[in-house]
């Protein structure tokens, strides 16, 4: 007989608090998932920042060695990376845009789309190494 009234007492979770948890576990969720995206969309930006300032120093020493800046990346000895839409593992496209006598420009854009919005991110450089976000993903 007690084992009986033992069964009749045992209390468990509802339906309904079931749910509320749930839900309260999904807002909470919601709230957190666009602050890890910025946060790994910065880390993934670190690659172009580092990428870029490689180039700077190459272009640095290219320019102390022919009183010129390189007009493109192969004379830097620059070999991009295959890029994550090729096979490989780099997110970003280096390219020289501007090489003039007074200086020069790069970009590192990105090949992929970091939030799925259509923009891709693009990053800078000149030959005072001011690295700048051009366009933010």
């Amino acid at each position: 007989m007690k084992e009986k009234r033992k069964l009749n007492y045992q209390r468990g979770f509802t339906l309904t608090e079931l749910l509320v948890v749930i839900v309260i576990v999904g807002i909470l969720a919601s709230l957190t998932l666009p602050r890890f995206l910025n946060v790994t969309t910065k880390a993934k930006s670190t690659e172009a920042k580092l990428m870029l300032k490689h180039l700077y120093n190459l272009q640095k020493a290219y320019y102390l060695e022919n009183d010129v800046f390189a007009k493109t990346l192969a004379e830097l000895g620059f070999e991009q990376e295959p890029l994550k839409t090729e096979g490989g593992e780099a997110r970003y496209k280096i390219e020289l845009v501007e090489v003039n006598e007074a200086g020069y420009r790069a970009i590192a854009t990105s090949v992929i789309d970091f939030d799925k919005d259509g923009t891709f991110n693009v990053w800078s450089i000149n030959e005072n190494n001011d690295i700048r976000q051009e366009v933010m993903d």
